[in-house]
């Protein structure tokens, strides 16, 4: 069954009032189709949006590299000159990014 213009501009409206995992869930219960047809119709009228992953305090990840990174940059040194540095565990390195951090304001 395709959509109709009706169901089509309903199930955007839906979407859009409440863009979240659920609502498309809910959706496909009431369409009787799978959320991954829901989703495939919400990303072809170009309203469907990603779900951004979020670490486990809500934050969006981070990689050890990146920190690496925010530290040499904060040191006014090249990324090369910490190699071996993004072993190190990621709550070490998070201190010490903040750490660098605080110096640069004195």
């Amino acid at each position: 069954m395709s959509y109709t213009d009706k169901t089509r501009k309903m199930l955007i409206e839906e979407y859009e009032n409440e863009p979240t995992r659920e609502t498309v869930e809910r959706l496909a219960e009431i369409l009787e189709k799978s959320p991954k047809s829901i989703i495939g119709k919400l990303s072809r009228e170009g309203v469907y949006r990603r779900e951004v992953y979020r670490s486990k305090t809500g934050d969006l990840p981070v990689t050890k590299t990146e920190i690496v990174g925010n530290i040499a940059t904060a040191l006014d040194i090249e990324v090369e000159d910490l190699l071996g540095l993004e072993k190190s565990p990621k709550a070490a390195l998070k201190e010490l990014e903040k750490a660098v951090a605080g110096l640069q304001r004195d």
